[in-house]
């Protein structure tokens, strides 16, 4: 049977960047994945925040052009609010070519990469694999995903608050529009959450998500119902692709880790609550679970564990998760354009521009200051 210091399950960013970082604490590392390419079932629209730009050495090349405005509607559609920062807040990534540029960096460190294999449950340090022989490891990271079966098998917490999205990408004409982020607060079509159109400079990113239980149809039908028309969608020049899939917004889960592994990514609730956003956190995150795995790996000793706390991290999201509720409690037109209203003036502006422009959607872990020598995304 071969043996591995970290089995990784799930080759997203939080997978294959994490299994980076452990390969180069020269522990021996395999990243599972039940996708047999990285460039199917992609579950992100892929808009990464000017906080992770300036942190991460992400490819440039796979960015799509700076987008500096923020327009938000009411259920109307009319007269939206424009915010306007002095730069660059917004990216939009080609996923596939960054999931592609992540796995040569976790091969490069000396992660192994196995596609079209599905984790199928683990006892006593066995893994059994659905497509492969099974494997020992001495540490399990799940980054498998919302609805972690790694998380469940460990015994660690679940993600319980989810919200469900769904998006239409397509190629657009090069030139035809204007890098802007529009954001529609329509609980018709997004109850508890937004549509959005966004664009990369060659495909338009057109979705919806919110609470399923109060969806008055599929998600996919109302996809369809705001597509048709959405604020600031260019056109289709070729096929359309279709991305969903649940996204949690319950915070950080408390119980992320123990001695057989540990969670990272989606898995660990690792999503602004508010904005919904994931890529920032998955990253941040990782690297203090990296740094917290190779410790245990190392020292045996359960105070690394402890620094992989959960609610010490929560506790930096009262607010952020008191206004998720709020924009959960939003569920009529009315109360939309009530609420659109209200950020119209000086104050509502502020605020608003403090969500979407800040820097406090995730916060700084430990390892970017204890170690900075492994903390870069792109291969060395």
């Amino acid at each position: 049977m071969h043996t591995v210091d970290v089995l990784v399950v799930g080759a997203g960013l939080a997978g294959l960047h994490t299994a980076r970082l452990l390969a180069r604490h020269e522990l021996t590392v395999m990243v599972v994945d039940r996708r047999r390419s990285l460039s199917a079932g992609i579950r992100t629209t892929g808009i990464f925040v000017r906080r992770t730009l300036e942190d991460f050495d992400l490819p440039d090349h796979l960015l799509g052009p700076g987008v500096r405005d923020v327009l938000l509607y009411p259920p109307s559609r009319r007269d939206p609010i424009r915010l306007a920062s002095d730069r660059d807040e917004y990216r939009v990534a080609d996923m596939p070519g960054v999931y592609e540029h992540a796995r040569r960096a976790a091969e490069s460190a000396g992660a192994r990469i196995v596609l079209g294999v599905r984790y199928d449950g683990s006892s006593a340090g066995v893994v059994r694999l659905d497509g492969a022989e099974p494997v020992r490891a001495r540490f399990i990271v799940g980054a498998d995903g919302a609805r972690s079966r790694v998380a469940r098998d460990l015994g660690l917490d679940v993600n319980r608050s989810l919200l469900v999205g769904a998006e239409l990408v397509h190629p657009i004409a090069s030139g035809t529009t204007t890098p802007a982020f529009h954001c529609v607060l329509d609980p018709r079509v997004a109850p508890g959450y937004l549509g959005w159109v966004i664009d990369d400079g060659h495909h338009a990113h057109v979705g919806v998500a919110g609470y399923p239980d109060a969806m008055r149809a599929g998600v996919r039908h109302l996809l369809e119902e705001f597509a048709d028309g959405a604020p600031g969608r260019a056109e289709p020049t070729g096929p359309v692709e279709r991305r969903g899939g649940p996204i949690p917004v319950g915070g950080v889960l408390r119980r992320l880790a123990n001695p057989a592994g540990l969670l990272v990514g989606d898995a660990a609730g690792a999503v602004s609550p508010l904005t919904a956003g994931g890529l920032d956190p998955c990253l941040r995150m990782s690297e203090l679970a990296a740094s917290v795995a190779a410790g245990w790996l190392r020292t045996g000793d359960q105070r690394e564990l402890r620094r992989y706390d959960g609610t010490a991290l929560r506790g930096r999201f009262r607010g952020r998760l008191l206004l998720r509720r709020m924009l959960a409690g939003v569920r009529s037109p009315l109360a939309a354009e009530a609420a659109v209203a209200a950020l119209r003036g000086r104050a509502g502006r502020a605020a608003a521009a403090r969500v979407l422009f800040g820097d406090g959607s995730f916060p700084d872990t430990e390892p970017r200051l204890a170690r900075p020598a492994v903390n870069r995304y792109a291969a060395s």
